[in-house]
């Protein structure tokens, strides 16, 4: 299959992106000149510009979108503001997780719905077999690019292309009639890094002219461009979850710490499977490597001779200094201070058991 590509391909071409399949198209894995730690420390520190445009969006609209959503996904959006966003895994009868998802309410009957790129065939298609209610789901992924402007210099460097008023002042909320360097575009201040920033929409054509403004209005703030190895290391420090990883079609929303965002007093696809499971028999942990070496995803962790789990994701954390991995423990096996070790290319890595998220701003 022929990778796509965003319309941001050429910008990131003239940037030194090195370009590598993901998702389905063709993404800046890093930069000439940067390089993944350099990204990320960017972010921590100053500001990175990512291309998102990869992401699904999917609109739900109709009377009778909001029971539809509620009935769909495991969060309750009856209360939600217009502007407002709020996260929610989707599960399947059996309780695993189909997707984790961003879902925008634009006004009543009417809701903008972002997805993970790798995912967004499968959730539409799951979507529409449970459409129902007079709402109608639609997939305008192809329409729409997504930036995403993440750090600490993130408000500032926005706000010298974007009037205050199209600037959402609260975390996961979003101005739909916004505008940035005179492009009409939806501004949310969400984003996957641990950082402040915003995530822009705008219509696909034109995410490459939105672009050098943002590159031009950050350059003295220390803005640079970033790719998809520092969106990885960055969501890592921060614990953030991600599809595939640390949830997928036979892990629970509650086995991987996400019981904020799962309202057992509604109905909802998977609630009566995971009332039937009752506690959590498996808890998302993190660890932080005592020994030598790196953790990566499916390394079998053990206290002693017994095995405990698996890890989900690990990677050298750039801004903490040492290598980290979040892990899916047996529940009574995941103690924080305690000492494990990770089997890593046949030979055992030591870590400790920590609270999670590794970093927060």
């Amino acid at each position: 299959m022929d990778e796509k590509k965003t319309s941001l391909y050429d910008v990131h071409v003239r940037y030194g992106g090195k370009m590598v399949p993901f998702a389905g198209y063709l993404l800046p894995v890093q930069y000439d000149g940067y390089g993944v730690i350099q990204e990320h420390m960017a972010v921590r520190r100053d500001c990175g510009l990512f291309d998102v445009s990869h992401m699904g969006e999917i609109l739900c609209e109709g009377e009778g979108a909001l029971e539809n959503l509620n009935y769909l996904l495991t969060n309750d959006f009856t209360n939600m503001r217009d502007g407002q966003a709020r996260y929610s895994p989707m599960c399947n009868e059996n309780g695993g997780v189909v997707d984790d998802l961003i879902v925008y309410k634009v006004r009543d009957n009417h809701y903008f719905i972002v997805v993970n790129a790798a995912s967004k065939d499968k959730d539409f298609a799951w979507m529409l077999e449970h459409q129902r209610g007079g709402a109608k789901f639609r997939d305008i992924s192809d329409n729409v690019g997504q930036i995403a402007l993440q750090g600490p210099k993130a408000r500032g460097i926005l706000g010298r292309i974007a009037g205050d008023e199209v600037i959402p002042e609260k975390y996961y909320s979003c101005i739909f009639e916004g505008e940035a360097a005179g492009i009409r575009c939806v501004i949310s201040r969400t984003g996957y890094t641990g950082e402040d920033g915003f995530e822009l929409y705008m219509a696909a054509g034109d995410a490459p002219a939105l672009w050098e403004a943002l590159m031009e209005a950050g350059r003295e703030e220390g803005l640079i461009p970033c790719g998809l190895g520092a969106r990885d290391t960055l969501r890592l420090e921060a614990a953030m979850p991600l599809y595939g990883h640390e949830m997928d079609d036979t892990i629970s929303p509650l086995e991987t710490g996400l019981s904020f965002a799962v309202k057992m007093q509604k109905n909802f696809i998977g609630r009566d499977a995971l009332e039937k499971q009752g506690t959590p028999s498996r808890k998302r942990v993190g660890l932080k490597v005592t020994g030598r070496g790196i953790i990566r995803e499916q390394a079998g962790v053990y206290a002693g001779d017994g095995k405990i789990g698996v890890a989900t994701s690990g990677t050298h954390a750039p801004y903490l200094g040492y290598p980290v991995a979040m892990a899916l423990l047996q529940a009574e096996e995941a103690v924080p201070g305690r000492r494990v070790e990770a089997e890593v290319r046949g030979r055992r890595v030591e870590a400790e058991i920590v609270e999670l998220p590794f970093y927060k701003r």
